[in-house]
């Protein structure tokens, strides 16, 4: 069952496992099997997961738990699919910053176009 998303840049194994609803040890043992799936360290050797992290780890899932793929089935999948994590959706952030987040990603779209019309 999934929860609404903190609104933090990086997240504990304990609150992705609460996210997605797979067990700590499992994401441990994804992590040796999906060279994509690296969540940095701290300096206490914690594991330190990102939203990007997050929208992986719902990708296979979903290849493995709902498709039926086998690990190497669902490693050939994301291999063949680099932004098959783009597609997936994680629960956005709530509050303050989400709002400051989200006007940056307008106002950087709007500048985009501009560019692309210069060109």
């Amino acid at each position: 069952m999934r929860k609404k998303t903190p609104d933090k840049l990086y997240y504990s194994i304990t609150e992705v496992s609460e996210l997605t609803g797979v067990k700590p040890h499992v994401l441990r043992y994804w992590e040796t099997e999906f060279k994509a799936l690296k969540p940095k360290k701290n300096r206490a050797g914690n594991r330190t997961y990102r939203s990007s992290d997050i929208k992986l780890v719902l990708l296979i899932k979903k290849l493995l738990y709902e498709e039926g793929f086998t690990i190497a089935g669902a490693k050939k999948k994301l291999v063949g699919s680099k932004s098959a994590a783009d597609k997936v959706k994680v629960p956005a952030p709530r509050g303050k910053r989400a709002r400051i987040i989200q006007g940056l990603k307008k106002d950087l779209l709007e500048m985009q176009k501009i560019l692309d019309s210069i060109k």
